[in-house]
């Protein structure tokens, strides 16, 4: 796939396209199926190409930073998660406030048509674009007439929950990995290098692969899952009790994190090491022990129920 992160980097000689255009955040089911039909729209049209345009950061970052919400992947991620759909180009346009002010027709213009050339353009049937939202599917449609483009609304997908990534974002606040995995098409995943932490794990005969996690990063709620965590450098894939919080056990713990332990190992060295932790079911939530025998007891059950639910 290419990627362009601003209107320069777009060769003038892309030729014609099919365009789709949403923050793409999780690219999940609804996303596919607006990406199927952009690919569909493009085959029947012999379009070769399909470029998704994205922005970064998250407008509601800048027009209301305040309610910015936790974003479910990254650039990079989103661009292999559109890679997998079929998508052949990826438009990262910088979001700030010149951009904020466009008018649906400045956009329509600079983006769609003089940097993309779109024979037509497929979005969400509540796509929203341009200054204070005022664009719609309905605008689009009339611009496209006016600029030679076909124009596509895809009705929201899913049931009786439409799929969207607020859906997703609020299945991981309640700890309902399972919900964000049926949205998502996928499992839900945290992406990080494992850091060297307080070595309790190891102490208790658990020893854990730590990864930090960020405010602006969806993370599951605090509590004890299944899942799996795989090494980003060698592809190898073990099986793990997981922990997401902080450990309320321990007085003066305050960093929140993502703790990992490989079942039934103890003998990998993963410090240094980018991981991909990928969350199956929720085992509990996250409570503090009166004493470590309570806590050692508790995490025997975890890493027994982690092996009912994975099968392994």
């Amino acid at each position: 796939m290419q990627i362009w992160r601003s209107v320069e980097e777009v060769p003038a000689d892309l030729g014609p396209t099919v365009v789709t255009i949403g923050n793409f955040d999780g690219v999940h089911r609804g996303h596919q199926h607006v990406l199927q039909r952009a690919r569909a729209a493009a085959e029947r049209l012999g379009v070769e190409q399909v470029v998704a345009v994205t922005f970064d950061p998250h407008p509601m970052a800048v027009l209301r930073p305040e309610h910015a919400p936790p974003t479910l992947t990254s650039i990079p991620s989103r661009a292999d998660l559109l890679a997998q759909s079929r998508v052949d180009g990826l438009l990262v346009v910088p979001f700030d406030r010149e951009v904020a002010g466009w008018s649906p027709e400045t956009f329509v213009e600079r983006i769609i048509v003089d940097a993309l050339g779109a024979r037509a353009v497929v979005v969400g049937a509540n796509f929203r674009f341009g200054h204070k939202a005022a664009g719609d599917v309905a605008l689009l449609a009339e611009e496209g007439r006016r600029h030679g483009f076909e124009t596509e609304g895809v009705a929201l997908d899913g049931g009786p929950q439409v799929w969207s990534s607020t859906y997703v974002r609020h299945c991981l606040a309640t700890g309902d990995v399972a919900g964000a995995a049926e949205a998502l098409g996928r499992l839900h995943t945290v992406r990080g290098t494992v850091v060297r932490g307080d070595q309790r794990g190891r102490e208790l005969g658990f020893p854990t692969a730590n990864v930090p996690t960020r405010a602006e990063e969806a993370a599951p709620a605090d509590g004890v899952y299944a899942g799996w965590l795989t090494r980003q450098d060698t592809g190898e894939r073990f099986p793990a009790a997981i922990s997401v919080g902080t450990n309320p056990t321990f007085a003066g713990e305050r960093a929140r994190r993502v703790e990992s332990y490989v079942l039934d190992r103890d003998d990998l060295e993963l410090y240094g090491v980018e991981v991909e932790v990928a969350f199956v079911e929720r085992l509990r939530g996250m409570v503090a022990f009166e004493g470590i025998e309570a806590l050692i007891a508790t995490m025997h059950d975890d890493v027994r129920r982690a092996h009912e639910v994975l099968g392994v």
